[in-house]
């Protein structure tokens, strides 16, 4: 499925992907709503990072949202990328899975079988690997009201690059990302408790463990 294409193209072009069809939906009429209800913030699939990231609605609601999407990348990529697809795509260091776990959100599917709505604990599978069927598209995301307080914290080694780990705190909830194969829950007293993350040239294994505790730290003094 085709909408921003800010994480796709690029596994296209690496062939990391090599998928026998793309289905463009930019097209479709009614996918691109940010809207209130439920007490939360619905963002629609073809709905941009940036177009969230400057909306009213949901700096007022969600400025938790408005935090972690204003982390993602640079400018210009927030221009043609999606909240959704960030979600479908499942990156373990990506900002706004996270958020979504700590909000403790949810997604609603479409296919031809009808609709389904995943909540967000029940959503991440592994790196790059959610709970949609192949035949699903994930059509809207909701992002329940920010409690007070909350915090999206990371470390990257440039402006715009991926987390080399990250917390969200939504009041009690504490969400990590970049430090497993899924964003994962954890406990403020110790989260680093059952973490394991793999050393790669950008940072080791305990050097991420030492970013979580630090931010952390931070997060839940904020």
């Amino acid at each position: 499925m085709l909408a921003g294409g800010q994480s796709l193209i690029p596994l296209l072009n690496f062939r990391l992907a090599r998928p026998a069809h793309l289905i463009d939906i930019n097209r479709i009429q009614g996918l691109d709503r940010i809207y209130e209800r439920d007490g939360g913030i619905a963002v629609q699939a073809l709905a941009r990072q940036a177009q969230v990231e400057d909306s009213r609605d949901v700096a007022r609601v969600c400025p938790l949202l408005t935090q972690a999407v204003g982390l993602v990348a640079h400018r210009v990529i927030r221009n043609r990328g999606t909240v959704c697809g960030s979600i479908a795509h499942a990156d373990p260091a990506s900002e706004v899975p996270a958020v979504l776990l700590a909000l403790e959100g949810r997604v609603t599917v479409r296919s031809s079988r009808g609709e389904r709505v995943i909540p967000a604990a029940e959503l991440f599978a592994g790196v790059f690997e959610t709970a949609l069927a192949p035949d699903e598209v994930l059509v809207e995301a909701w992002f329940p009201a920010s409690p007070r307080p909350s915090t999206i914290l990371e470390e990257s080694r440039r402006h715009g690059d991926f987390a080399l780990a990250g917390v969200v705190r939504a009041g009690d909830n504490l969400a990590l990302f970049g430090v497993a194969s899924t964003p994962v829950m954890a406990d403020p007293r110790d989260p680093a408790r059952g973490l394991a993350p793999s050393g790669d040239l950008e940072a080791t294994g305990d050097f991420r463990l030492h970013l979580v505790r630090a931010l952390t730290e931070r997060a839940m003094a904020a």
